[in-house]
């Protein structure tokens, strides 16, 4: 009895020996667990993430920034922000384009430069805004010497006219009394004068230079026998040196001829009844084609205006002097 007795104490006793060590085994197992992780643990209480570093195809790295950061980068490809520059910049070799109709209100900080043309347009079109700088006969070569308008009584060149208000839109329409000058090249140079005087006097304003209306040269032979010798021929060259002035000085060109011209090429019968001047109905549509080529002046200057060149004021025979 008393050998088995001890016996089995000794097999209890190592039991508990082997119970005691699997204990403290399961002890340190967990203390070095606990160790572990705070070894490697972030502040936030998350295990760190490495960085998200994209790869190209040729195998390197194409950023160092995080993928969740490079979502928040801006799109270098998007277009400018609202009041940011145009995408496009305004051609200024081709005619103004066609776009929606504006109403009358428009004109009224506009000057109408031109002949008796003009002066009919301003009578006729139904505008009943803006301002009136016409003179019968006045031409692209005398701007700023012959007293052609009249003010309050007191005489002015046109230029001078031009300088005693500001105005936001100027149109230019000039260019029919001198077709029988047959000065090509005064023409064109006193056109780009003209351009750089308007510009100096009205820095904020948008130029229009409109193309000559054509011409019925039947009428114009039974009116007066054509005395003046105007001719659609020469009408035209005159329209492609404005444009090309308008090209030059990077102002508005309006392309009144191929809205008036007929077939024939040239301005039909029941436009005019002398050939030149045009009849209520066409003064009315020369106003519907203005109000639906307009341009707005940051679309041409996004930068500003061209600086203003300095040259000599033309002669009437368009030779210019320093």
């Amino acid at each position: 009895m008393p050998g088995s007795y001890r016996g089995k104490r000794i097999i209890r006793g190592g039991g508990r020996s082997v119970l005691l060590l699997v204990l403290v085994l399961l002890a340190l197992a967990a203390a070095a667990a606990v160790l572990f992780r705070g070894t490697f643990q972030t502040p936030g209480g998350s295990p760190p993430q490495p960085p998200n570093v994209p790869v190209s195809a040729a195998g390197s790295a194409s950023s160092s920034i995080p993928a969740s950061d490079q979502s928040q980068q801006p799109d270098r490809s998007d277009p400018p922000a609202s009041g940011g520059k145009p995408e496009v910049l305004y051609d200024f070799s081709q005619p103004a384009p066609e776009r929606a109709a504006v109403d009358n209100s428009y004109f009224d900080d506009a000057a109408f430069i031109g002949d008796s043309r003009t002066d009919g347009f301003m009578i006729y079109s139904g505008v009943g805004t803006g301002k009136n700088l016409t003179s019968n006969g006045l031409s692209i070569f005398k701007l700023a010497e012959k007293k052609a308008l009249t003010i309050d009584g007191k005489k002015y060149t046109l230029l001078e006219a031009l300088a005693l208000e500001e105005y936001q839109k100027v149109y230019l329409s000039l260019g029919v009394n001198e077709l029988g000058y047959y000065d090509d090249n005064g023409f064109f140079a006193s056109y780009c004068t003209a351009i750089d005087e308007i510009r100096r006097l009205q820095p904020n304003a948008v130029i229009y230079i409109q193309g000559l209306i054509p011409l019925n040269e039947g009428q114009i032979e039974e009116h007066n026998g054509n005395r003046y010798n105007l001719t659609n021929d020469h009408l035209r060259v005159f329209n492609d040196l404005m444009r090309q002035a308008a090209e030059e000085k990077q102002v508005v060109f309006l392309d009144l001829y191929s809205e008036f011209v007929n077939e024939n090429n040239e301005l039909p019968e029941e436009a005019s009844r002398d050939g030149v001047h045009l009849s209520k109905e066409y003064c009315q549509r020369w106003l519907a084609y203005l109000k639906t080529h307009t341009v707005d002046f940051d679309t041409l200057y996004p930068d500003g205006p061209p600086a203003v060149e300095t040259q000599g004021t033309a002669n009437a025979d368009g030779s210019g002097q320093g």
